[in-house]
């Protein structure tokens, strides 16, 4: 499987357009991310293994599939990461959730842990780390070491939009960990934004800017 794993879905395409434009308001903002993430989640969640069962149809005896035992977590990386985790639990709802909290410092621009809480099980669930951006990679690199440091053995990280140097340093940290995004862009600029970017994703998703 390539890491990035690059979603090219014509309807997750249309949708990202709308979000990167800057004329996209909060209310549709976040709407936009949600339903981002929920078709995300389909790619994210392909190769979950399944068993056959029988079931009683109004019709008679039919041999289907259920999934087979592979319990989800979601973990959204406050804050922005909150804005993709309904998106997600749309589609698996008995999932569960928990929360990291990472910022990045304005001067220094690297990640500054302030919070984790977790499934107690977490090292028995498929964990799909969220976040819209991976700029730099720092939080989201952070965030995984501090998922494994507490049992986590599978992990996932799902993003809207990517840098090249976000893949790079993920990937070098923990390339066990795949990587599905909707879009790699071209670069970062001086202050670690994504260019050309939507600009800053938990700004717009909370209307804080």
């Amino acid at each position: 499987m390539p890491n990035p794993v690059v979603i090219t879905h014509p309807l997750v395409q249309h949708k990202l357009t709308l979000l990167r434009d800057k004329r996209t308001h909060s209310k549709d903002f976040r709407e936009l991310i949600n339903e981002v993430a929920m078709l995300m989640c389909y790619e994210a969640t392909r190769d979950l293994p399944l068993k056959e069962v029988e079931v009683e149809t109004p019709m008679g005896r039919a041999k289907t599939k259920v999934l087979s035992g592979r319990k989800l977590a979601f973990v959204p990386i406050l804050r922005a990461g909150l804005g993709m985790c309904d998106g997600m639990l749309r589609l698996v709802p008995a999932a569960k959730v928990g929360h990291i909290g990472i910022y990045r410092d304005p001067e220094t621009h690297l990640p500054v842990d302030y919070y984790c809480k977790l499934p107690g099980d977490i090292d028995q669930r498929l964990v799909i780390l969220l976040d819209p951006m991976l700029a730099t990679g720092g939080s989201a690199v952070d965030a995984v070491t501090s998922l494994k440091e507490r049992g986590a053995k599978n992990i996932r990280f799902v993003s809207i939009l990517s840098a090249p140097e976000g893949i790079e340093a993920l990937t070098a940290a923990h390339p066990d960990v795949p990587i599905y995004t909707a879009a790699v862009d071209s670069h970062l600029d001086e202050n670690k934004y994504i260019i050309p970017g939507l600009g800053d994703a938990g700004d717009r998703i909370f209307g804080t800017k």
